[in-house]
């Protein structure tokens, strides 16, 4: 089976290097007459060294994680596991007990990395206080947060062990680039690389323009360009969702892709970086 070195890394600030491509799964183990193709796809996925693996305990209210534990029970050494807590779970016994129940559907001993999915009246130091037992007691290996914008990462920071964060996991992609301004610079300083979710815009990119041009010339699709636009970006991992194996071979392809200084600008032209700030967008 492909290692996880075989393909371009990004480096967590403990140092661990994990694949700059994943796999997410939101909207997948939901419907049962797509699970065979959904674990295919999942295997697939690790095959080609795409090891990461994003889940969430909301994604089909724990189904994502039982698919996972279907697909990949025996490649479990092999994948790097990420999952993430409700902010309504987020107390430092919330966390913990969410973590737990996760552990179960996920079939395994530990989660390698564990995210707050977002802000929401969580107790913040409480989640960091649980994050750091469940890290102590070897539950979890990593932790991090979602969907948090620089002004979140600074109270973060400010807080007992709250530098202690791994990554921020971000709606981003080339129709969404407001972190470009002052959260992706905030992360770059302090060495926290940037998850990116839904680096495809949940496939609601525009028809036409600088992607498809790009594409054409390229003989590969407009969301291949997208997607290796993403994972051109410094310190930005991606985790684009694939529920077949055909659809998993072209992300893995995107990663091969490398755009050039004409073809960035030409994406530019069509999809403005940000000039000020803008808050930060989720789906």
């Amino acid at each position: 089976m492909a290692n996880a070195n075989t393909l371009p890394a990004v480096t967590l600030p403990g140092g661990e290097a994990i694949p700059k491509l994943g796999q997410g799964t939101w909207e997948m183990g939901e419907r049962p007459n797509a699970r065979k193709a959904e674990i295919a796809a999942l295997r697939e996925g690790v095959e080609l060294g795409m090891t990461l693996i994003d889940t969430a305990e909301m994604y089909g209210d724990g189904e994502s994680e039982k698919l996972i534990a279907e697909a990949l029970s025996d490649m479990r050494d092999d994948v790097f596991i990420v999952s993430k807590v409700y902010p309504h779970n987020g107390s430092e016994r919330g966390v913990q007990a969410a973590c737990e129940r996760s552990l179960a559907r996920l079939k395994t001993d530990r989660i390698d990395l564990y995210l707050l999915h977002w802000r929401g009246g969580e107790d913040l130091e409480g989640v960091v206080a649980g994050f750091d037992k469940l890290k102590r007691d070897g539950k979890i290996r990593h932790w991090g947060v979602s969907n948090f914008d620089t002004g979140d990462m600074e109270e973060l920071f400010s807080l007992d062990g709250g530098d202690a964060c791994a990554t921020n996991q971000i709606l981003y992609n080339v129709a969404r680039r407001g972190a470009e301004f002052d959260l992706l610079p905030w992360l770059r300083e302090r060495g926290l690389p940037a998850m990116a979710y839904s680096p495809v815009d949940h496939a609601r990119l525009p028809r036409g323009g600088a992607l498809e041009k790009i594409a054409s010339a390229r003989g590969v699709s407009a969301f291949q360009i997208a997607l290796a636009w993403v994972l051109q970006q410094p310190g930005v991992f991606a985790i684009p969702k694939a529920a077949d194996v055909a659809h998993v071979r072209e992300n893995r392809a995107a990663l091969d892709i490398c755009l050039s200084p004409q073809e960035l600008a030409d994406i530019d032209q069509q999809f403005k970086p940000p000039k000020s700030k803008r808050p930060l967008e989720m789906l």
